[in-house]
């Protein structure tokens, strides 16, 4: 397995190491409803290090990714951060990736580690015009500082004024803990946080600083399992499960990342024939009625009917109860409605309910 500049540490914590993707990353330390709830109260650092970042730069650098993103890119200003997805020309997704814009010739994607051997190669077959595109994952180390504690445990360590960078943007390089980093106000947990990009050498002394600066605020380590179902509260799509090659952006309800009206992007005609003729399967939130806990894949029934699956599943620190994103068939997908789930061969009864599931709590942009 691979592993991060911060992996001995996760030893020396207590860190449960485990084979994801083929990264040895801690999926827990101290328990992951523990460490869920703790960042929903106060704050978690997490090692994110895996993460692929990839350079596109050059005049055509605008251009090219307006061609190959489904986010209008021209609307960006610098220093600002963009979530958006790649697609396939029958609208399926080659993966879901946050955009950071220096300027219209310089940006950084930030993409799924899994997907970026796959993402780089997209790049490159559908490249054109004046770019450079370079698979930068192995200078960066990188670290998410989230929970509502999250800016005064950093400001610690910063002279920057940390509320001048507000939601989805970045400054490009300041000192934390004297170590130079990008650091940008996004994440993964439905909480305010932060994501800091360092040179990987110089990542154990971050991860060290924050965690000594936060031990007073709460600020504790927190493993990739509180990770899964911090996002999964406040419905962020997972790639593989939320949105695949499978399943569109329509469909996982992530239109509003999907600009359909600017010109000509990869997978857009196929994106805008599924609007018009109607998206037929539809991302639901639901919750468990009868004693259960749903995974993902399960499949999901009406009158024994299947009408689709489950996405993700699993019960909710937050709202102490089993909860679950399913994709069915639209006509099935009226709030309120009953549907079935079937766990280990038995047909146990939910409600489909407003999703997310947590209110998100970023802060005001």
């Amino acid at each position: 397995m691979k592993k991060t500049p911060i992996y001995d540490l996760h030893l020396a914590l207590g860190g449960k190491i485990i084979d994801f993707g083929g990264w040895a990353l801690p999926v827990e330390y101290d328990g992951i409803i523990a460490e869920h709830n703790n960042v929903r109260s106060a704050a978690g650092l997490f090692d994110v290090s895996h993460m692929g970042e990839i350079e596109v730069k050059g005049p055509d650098a605008e251009r090219f990714l307006q061609y190959v993103l489904t986010n209008d890119i021209s609307a960006m200003a610098d220093h600002q951060v963009y979530y958006t997805l790649m697609c396939y020309p029958n609208g399926g997704v080659v993966d879901d990736l946050i955009v950071y814009k220096y300027n219209p010739e310089y940006y950084l994607l930030v993409v799924n580690s899994s997907n970026r051997d796959k993402d780089f190669r997209w790049l490159q077959d559908n490249s054109s015009g004046q770019i450079e595109i370079n698979d930068l994952s192995d200078r960066y180390a990188l670290l998410a500082l989230q929970g509502p504690k999250a800016e005064v445990i950093l400001q610690e360590l910063t002279d920057i004024d940390l509320d001048g960078i507000k939601f989805f943007r970045f400054h490009p390089e300041l000192k934390i803990a004297g170590i130079p980093a990008l650091v940008s106000r996004t994440g993964y947990t439905g909480e305010d946080g932060f994501e800091i990009y360092v040179n990987p050498t110089q990542a154990p002394l971050l991860w060290e600083s924050i965690l000594e600066a936060g031990a007073k605020h709460g600020l504790k380590p927190t493993g990739l399992g509180a990770r899964d179902t911090l996002r999964f509260e406040a419905a962020l799509p997972l790639y593989g499960q939320e949105i695949s090659q499978d399943i569109t952006p329509l469909e996982a309800g992530l239109g509003f990342f999907v600009k359909l009206t600017k010109d000509d992007f990869i997978g857009k005609q196929a994106l805008v024939s599924q609007k018009e003729t109607g998206i037929k399967r539809k991302l639901i939130g639901f919750e468990m009625i009868d004693r259960g806990i749903p995974r993902s894949k399960y499949e999901v029934e009406v009158n024994e009917e299947k009408i689709g699956f489950v996405t993700t599943g699993g019960f909710s620190p937050s709202l102490n109860k089993s909860i679950g994103l399913a994709l069915i068939d639209s006509n099935y997908a009226q709030e309120g409605a009953a549907i079935e789930v079937i766990i280990r061969q038995k047909s146990l009864k939910a409600k489909i309910i407003a999703k997310p599931f947590y209110k998100k709590r970023y802060k005001d942009q």
